[in-house]
């Protein structure tokens, strides 16, 4: 019998909720949904392992035509900005699943920006952080419309997607700031 987990009734609370299915800013993976499913099965005092993620983005230089992973064998990119970090989510609290955002990204390097990275870091307990890796989180690289830039400028990312929806919820688009 396969069932679903959203779909569960639990006979009592849990003090522990361990939740394994990360994804790269939680977009593939459906921990989102069902946290937001079970999430009201934890005691109060409870605690959900991983208990949150930070998702951040650097603008790229990159040839690529769809989302693609960076592993093993990654398209080739160039980073144009530093890390920014645009979303926090703690697993305690209800997850918003669709989401939209618009980043400031202040440019470090003169080119062409074609493309975004995102990576997450995974919050396995308050004070353990654990970065991307080949097999959990890998940074996500998304291509985007092309724009000129120069060091110092600062573009703007709109960012959409729909945690646990899958990669073809993903919507990214640069633009510069007027």
């Amino acid at each position: 019998m396969v069932n679903n987990a959203q779909n569960i009734i639990f006979p009592e609370n849990a003090d522990l909720i361990i939740c394994e299915m990360m994804d790269t800013a939680l977009i593939d993976e459906e921990q989102v949904p069902v946290l937001n499913s079970v999430r009201k099965y934890l005691n109060k005092n409870g605690e959900i392992i991983p208990c949150g993620v930070f998702n951040g983005a650097e603008a790229v230089h990159v040839n690529i035509a769809h989302p693609s992973y960076q592993e093993g064998r990654t398209p080739q990119h160039e980073l144009m900005s530093r890390l920014i970090i645009y979303d926090q989510i703690d697993f305690k609290k209800y997850i918003k699943e669709n989401v939209a955002f618009r980043i400031p990204i202040p440019i470090n390097k003169q080119g062409t920006v074609s493309g975004i990275k995102i990576t997450t870091f995974t919050l396995l307990t308050p004070q353990l952080i654990c970065g991307p890796t080949p097999m959990m989180n890998p940074p996500l690289l998304i291509p985007t419309n092309k724009l000129k830039v120069r060091n110092g400028e600062n573009i703007i990312l709109n960012l959409e997607y729909s945690m646990g929806g899958g990669l073809d919820t993903i919507r990214a688009s640069i633009e510069r700031i007027s």
